[in-house]
This record gives structure tokens, C-alpha cells and sequence, in this order.
């Protein structure tokens, strides 16, 4: 995918209807809040018009698609990480559990892909951050 200049809001907007783009803000805060990283904007190429990367020299932590029907996000688990969110699994919603037993594993790891908004998988996003990487902001309270 070939890395592009960085999507504006005005042009997001005309993508998602505004309650999916009001969850892209948060979702984008919510991340923030955790990590700092690389924004790094690509073609989405099948899966959507565009993709965001949040990436830490060259590991990408999560890729979000901003799309007319939602969000899409995909979180990718190597080994390490794999046994990691296996260990993790009993915090975490039945969905969630779901959507990673079913993903696709490849050379490189298991691809796991969430489509927001849904409630449930909302509210373990950190945990599935966490799985992959600790945060490296302070949390403040």
C-alpha cells in the first residue's frame, strides 16, 4: 500500500455519517491517550478508500479504516503476541475471543479484524492494545 498525505476531517466526514465519525474521533483520542506514535495514512486497497496506521518505528500497532458503514480495525498478533492475547482471553468479551479464533494466521501473524461500532468489542480495546504493546504515555487520571 502506498503511504499518502494525511486524510483531513472535512474529507472523513464526507466518508463516515457523523456518528461513525464522532467514534473515529474518539476512537483516534482513545489511542492518543495511550501510545504516542506514527500516524501513518495508506490507500486501504480493497478493504477501504484509506487506511490509518498507528506505528512505532516499523510495528504497527493497530489500522483503522474509516468507512460509509463503520470502522474498520485490525489488530496484527505475532507469536509472543499470540501467546499473550491467549493468556489474556478470559478478560475479554466472547466476541472478541471469537473474531480471534477465527482470523486468518499468516507468515507474519494472526490478523485479527473488528468492526466498530459495537459495544462489546468498544470496551476491550485497550486490553487488545495492551496485548500488543504497553502504553507509552502517562495515563493521567
Amino acid at each position: 500500500m502506498a503511504k499518502i498525505a494525511p486524510v483531513t476531517d472535512t474529507e472523513l466526514q464526507t466518508i463516515m455519517p457523523p456518528q461513525t465519525y464522532a467514534l473515529w474521533k474518539a476512537l483516534i483520542e482513545k489511542i492518543d491517550s495511550m501510545y504516542d506514535m506514527e500516524k501513518v495514512w495508506d490507500s486501504g486497497g480493497k478493504a477501504a478508500k484509506y487506511v490509518l496506521r498507528f506505528r512505532r518505528g516499523c510495528k504497527t500497532l493497530v489500522s483503522l479504516f474509516p468507512k460509509e458503514t463503520g470502522i474498520g480495525m485490525m489488530v496484527i498478533y505475532g507469536k509472543d503476541e499470540r501467546a499473550r492475547f491467549e493468556a489474556a482471553q478470559s478478560r475479554l468479551s466472547n466476541k472478541v475471543v471469537d473474531e480471534y479464533k477465527n482470523a486468518q494466521t499468516y507468515h507474519d501473524g494472526k490478523w485479527v479484524k473488528f468492526g466498530l461500532p459495537d459495544d462489546v468489542v468498544w470496551r476491550d480495546i485497550p486490553a487488545l492494545l495492551l496485548v500488543k504493546r504497553k502504553p507509552n504515555r502517562i495515563q493521567m487520571r
